[in-house]
């Protein structure tokens, strides 16, 4: 992993942070209980059970590692900054957003916070990247699959 900030509200750290608590403490070892109890069983090279914990062990690792550089490298989403404080839109903001005749709410995110089922884009994103220095009412164009879709800026909180 690069030395890239990584954008997170504080509510998103504090879930990877439980994360990485409980893979650490609680998972790992487990695991690696597994791993010793096959071990014990024998023939490891037909021991299906050894595999499997072995494979575990990895993953869990391979996430544990992940966690860590992801908290080392978190920048955190001031949301109190973002809203009514500044007039152009930042990661940590919320937009109201005119498409095609009807009004969504978006909120700009760091992209491992990024959920459009919940309307969390990146800023990462064509439309993150668009939006971002934006003011209320201006308009952005998107390039998007099934052609140009225009979106007005209603509002920034």
């Amino acid at each position: 992993m690069d030395k890239k900030k990584i954008y997170l509200t504080k509510e998103r750290l504090e879930e990877l942070k439980h994360e990485l608590l409980e893979l650490s403490q609680v998972k790992r070892p487990q695991v690696l209980e597994r791993v010793s109890s096959a071990r014990n069983m024998g023939d490891l090279s037909e021991n299906a059970e050894y595999v499997a914990a072995r494979d575990e062990l990895s993953f869990i690792d391979g996430r544990i590692d992940e966690l860590e550089q992801i908290v080392k490298q978190a920048v955190l989403i001031d949301k109190v900054a973002a809203k009514g404080v500044h007039k152009e839109i930042e990661i940590g903001s919320t937009v109201t957003l005119h498409i095609k005749g009807k009004k969504e709410d978006y909120m700009i995110v760091g992209e491992w916070e990024a959920n459009p089922a919940e309307k969390k884009i990146s800023h990462e994103s064509p439309l993150g990247k668009a939006l971002i220095g934006k003011k209320a009412g201006e308009k952005v164009e998107i390039e998007a699959p099934a052609g140009k879709v225009l979106y007005t800026i209603v509002s920034i909180a």
